[in-house]
């Protein structure tokens, strides 16, 4: 995997994936930015989301469950200190479906947080407390 970041001008920058994808990473304006992309630390919370809601639906479409939707909810704490960390996420799915079984989700939910979600896993060795919950709504 590779990537590159290039400095626009004052805190901010641009991001490019090794597939082509784009983003622009801004900072606040008290910190010389202008709040016209994402910071970093969103980036890498949002990464743990993804990486985790695709595991879910990857899991549940193997297991021919019929999945409308998912929404994965994340609140994140940092450190008061430098550099300010994260010490916790939170995930919460809401998986939509029809004749969806709540064991299944669990279990969809469970083995991406133990067995597949890299950035999860990864920052969970780190040292961050990362738990889950979810909900179900019937379609």
């Amino acid at each position: 995997m590779q990537a590159t970041v290039k400095w626009v001008d004052g805190v901010m920058f641009v991001g490019e994936s090794g597939s082509g994808h784009a983003i622009v990473m801004d900072g606040p304006p008290d910190h010389g930015g202008r709040n016209i992309g994402m910071r970093p630390m969103e980036m890498l919370l949002l990464g743990v989301g993804g990486c985790s809601s695709f595991d879910v639906i990857q899991i549940l479409e193997k297991g021919r469950h019929q999945v409308t939707g998912c929404v994965a909810e994340l609140t994140a704490e940092r450190v008061d200190t430098v550099p300010s960390v994260f010490s916790k996420i939170h995930l919460h799915f809401i998986v939509s479906g029809k004749d969806l079984k709540i064991a299944a989700v669990e279990r969809a939910v469970k083995l991406s947080a133990e067995k597949y979600c890299s950035a999860s896993i990864m920052l969970g060795k780190a040292g961050v407390e990362i738990t889950h919950d979810f909900e179900v709504i019937e379609v």
